[in-house]
């Protein structure tokens, strides 16, 4: 009780803090408008008066988690209704995507008589956390209201489990109020019995985002981009770009357009606010650059191509000849990203060697030879190598897909594992 008391007070005097950094106008960022007080428990009701089944979702990557999730919990349950929580508005914008399927509500923050307002609103069925997002005071509550919580596609990185270790009187007050923790992989599992969770709450079901189901229409969208942008000039993309990689990828872009003057690069800087910066640092370093969002004729001499919006990425993943995956170039300070999305396109895969966040996914493609790892000085020598070497290239794009075909399954065992289905 002491433990979570001092808690609240530390989470007290940095709220501030937190909710300037929320709320904070950044371009391209969507704004919270009059919802803003949902943070704060103040939750209108949903449409149905049934009991919904409550999914959070923090951010973008872990709302593009969810979505095959909720798909297949609708397809099961059409007149179950679910509502999604997150606690940005960028997050809000891609489920806002999913339409009729579900209702959104911002995430209240962690106080005690936030989330009690917000129960008090949604009187949920069951609470399921994509991902790892533990906040003590919520799970209390919803713990103490009777309601079962789940933690579905868990992981956690050899650096969060030491980082959980240093404060473990505050995670032992997490763990008991969990009901089950749904894990990526063998080493997550161990992780968390490391830190005390009963092993019989433990279990292995894989990463549903091995299940993640690649539409006709996606397909289609991505072959007409790159029909837009040019069907025989070289084509690559830098997804999900972080403050301090956006230079390298430059540079090695320029190394490319030695080697392939006609080639082109598609960058996607991971968040919207940056999208201004990158574009003025093209422009900087003598980039003929164009945006997505320009619309524009995209004209043989362009070489960089910004996909400033969000909820695109598999489109221009697959327009593109080859995929560096972001977030692996900045030292430790990430860890990476997805690194399935390409492999579930086809696209030869290139990875930085940070991943900790995708170890055991990217180990898999390792010893299947269905990525490339390399330094960011590396980085535009194995982008040529690629797009000269096309047998070796699709040797590898099929092995890295090979691998996720024979992962898939984990969203059935998720479900079957929650009690859902």
């Amino acid at each position: 009780m002491l433990i979570r008391i001092l808690y609240t007070a530390v989470l007290t005097l940095a709220a501030p803090i937190l909710l300037f950094g929320l709320y904070k106008n950044k371009p391209n960022k969507p704004k919270f408008g009059a919802r803003w007080k949902e943070h704060f428990g103040f939750t209108p009701k949903l449409v149905s008066d049934l009991s919904p089944i409550w999914i959070h979702a923090v951010s973008v990557g872990e709302s593009i988690a969810a979505v095959p999730l909720i798909k297949e919990l609708k397809k099961q349950a059409p007149n179950q209704p679910i509502l999604v929580t997150t606690t940005t508005s960028t997050g809000a914008e891609q489920i806002e995507k999913l339409g009729d399927l579900v209702e959104h509500r911002y995430m209240p923050i962690d106080f005690s008589f936030a989330v009690k307002g917000f129960l008090k609103a949604i009187k949920p069925t069951q609470m399921l956390i994509i991902e790892t997002e533990l906040w003590p005071n919520t799970l209390n509550v919803v713990h103490n209201a009777r309601i079962p919580i789940t933690v579905v596609n868990a992981r956690l990185s050899e650096k969060s489990c030491n980082n959980y270790a240093k404060v473990q009187p505050l995670f032992n007050l997490l763990h008991p109020c969990l009901t089950k923790i749904l894990c990526q992989t063998e080493s997550d599992a161990a992780r968390f019995k490391r830190l005390g969770v009963d092993n019989n709450k433990l279990t292995v079901t894989g990463s549903i985002k091995f299940d993640i189901q690649i539409s006709d229409e996606v397909r289609a969208k991505g072959k007409a981009l790159r029909a837009e942008l040019g069907t025989t000039r070289p084509v690559w993309i830098a997804a999900s770009t972080h403050k301090g990689e956006d230079e390298q990828v430059l540079d090695a872009h320029q190394k490319v357009l030695e080697a392939h003057p006609n080639a082109l690069l598609i960058i996607v800087p991971r968040h919207p606010e940056r999208f201004d910066d990158v574009f003025e640092l093209c422009q900087k370093l003598g980039f003929e650059a164009v945006r997505r969002t320009s619309r524009t004729e995209v004209t043989a001499s362009a070489q960089v191509y910004l996909g400033d919006t969000m909820g695109e990425m598999l489109i221009l993943i697959g327009a593109a000849n080859i995929c560096f995956m972001g977030g692996s170039l900045v030292g430790d300070k990430v860890g990476g990203h997805n690194v399935l999305e390409p492999a579930a396109l086809d696209v030869p895969i290139i990875n930085g060697p940070s991943y900790f966040n995708f170890k055991e996914i990217t180990e898999r493609l390792l010893a299947s030879r269905g990525i490339l790892i390399c330094e960011g000085n590396m980085l535009g020598s194995k982008v040529i190598q690629l797009l000269e070497d096309e047998h070796y290239a699709t040797n590898m794009a099929n092995q890295a897909h090979s691998v996720f075909q024979r992962n898939k399954g984990s969203l059935e065992r998720s479900i079957q594992y929650s009690e859902l289905g």
